[in-house]
């Protein structure tokens, strides 16, 4: 790497360290907010919300980098424009496009760093702020329905009460069905403790199965229950699935698509997941047309001001793709990459009038 290259590096990931750490600040203090309402339910005081508010601060870091990268550059680069050292890297020999170069090379490698971020630390993050929180006011994670939360199994219907915390399953009912749609058997339990290798143990257990002479009713202290419902499947149910793991929502698209149920929220979700780290180098080439139109086209604040109108832009633009695909059932893929190939596209368009000005 050149003398320019890491001068370059070390002066936009500054600005953009110092702006990541001020909108972190900004976040963890709407998260206090929030939290404020929860206060005096059971066991859940300032400190509990203290917790439930760190354990947030990774899911935040990687939404945020992409701004925060955009906000960077352009106050990095505005600055150096103001200096007039940008003019003397020009003159030196340094191209626009070489600058880009250096800029994309840097939002790649904080990519894949957001990436495993939001793999690896994220989703576990979230997931036990969500799980702290429920233990703490002493709640259930799910109650879809007045009836509990109902999921397809093959030719089985599973009816849950209750799902705690700690994963631990109450008032399971499992309805049996043949493959010509007859009610078979009803297996009911008081309580299930997931037990690993795609199984729970199931306590105080009520079998009634349905023949065609007879009603036979069986009742047990404990037995196993294989089945494809796992924890991170059921971790669906603590954190949005754009905040779920690759993994998790991998699971979750094949166990939807095997009991013959719409998921394409969820494969927008991982297909989103996969490509919006790489945002973070298109926002920072979206920022040099701005920053580099010179003194005369307004200071630091009004550049950073329309680069923030551009990545609001982008996000905007993002979310309309995503409703309009799960509207009309749009290829997951297109949804998810056409908004970055727009802004790839105008961010490329802008370097290029600005190298020809």
């Amino acid at each position: 790497m050149t003398l320019l290259a890491r001068y370059l590096t070390r002066q936009v990931l500054t600005a953009s360290g110092f702006v990541l750490l001020a909108l972190l600040v900004l976040f963890a203090f709407f998260d206090v907010m929030q939290e404020l309402g929860s206060l005096g339910r059971n066991d859940y005081g300032l400190a509990q919300a203290a917790v439930v508010v760190l354990l947030s601060v990774p899911g935040h870091l990687y939404e945020i980098v992409p701004v925060a990268a955009l906000i960077g550059t352009l106050f990095a680069l505005s600055r150096l424009v103001g200096n007039s050292e940008y003019a003397v890297m020009r003159v030196s020999g340094l191209s626009t496009w070489r600058v880009a170069g250096y800029f994309a090379a840097i939002g790649v490698v904080l990519a894949t760093l957001v990436l495993a971020l939001g793999e690896y630390v994220a989703p576990w993050s979230d997931q036990a702020a969500q799980r702290y929180k429920l233990s703490a006011t002493r709640s259930v994670v799910a109650q879809q329905f007045r009836s509990g939360l109902w999921m397809k199994e093959g030719t089985s219907f599973v009816n849950v009460r209750e799902v705690m915390p700690d994963n631990t399953l109450r008032g399971i009912e499992i309805y049996g069905f043949d493959d010509a749609g007859r009610l078979v058997s009803i297996r009911a339990a008081e309580e299930a403790g997931w037990r690993g290798d795609q199984s729970w143990d199931l306590h105080r257990v009520t079998e009634t199965r349905f023949a065609s002479d007879a009603i036979r009713a069986a009742r047990s202290e404990h037995e196993t229950w294989q089945s494809v419902l796992t924890p991170d499947i059921l971790s669906v149910l603590l954190v949005a699935p754009e905040k779920m793991s690759a993994r998790t929502l991998w699971r979750y698209v094949a166990h939807l698509k095997e009991n013959g149920q719409k998921a394409t929220r969820y494969e927008l979700a991982l297909w989103t997941k996969f490509l919006s780290p790489f945002v973070i180098p298109i926002m920072m080439l979206i920022a040099m047309p701005f920053a580099l139109q010179g003194p005369r086209a307004g200071g630091a604040s009004a550049k950073i001001f329309v680069g923030i109108l551009a990545g609001l832009g982008f996000h905007l633009l993002s979310r309309l793709f995503g409703h309009l695909g799960l509207l009309n059932d749009w290829p997951v893929v297109i949804v998810s990459a056409l908004p970055l190939l727009i802004f790839l596209a105008i961010a490329l368009a802008g370097i290029r009038w600005v190298e020809r000005r």
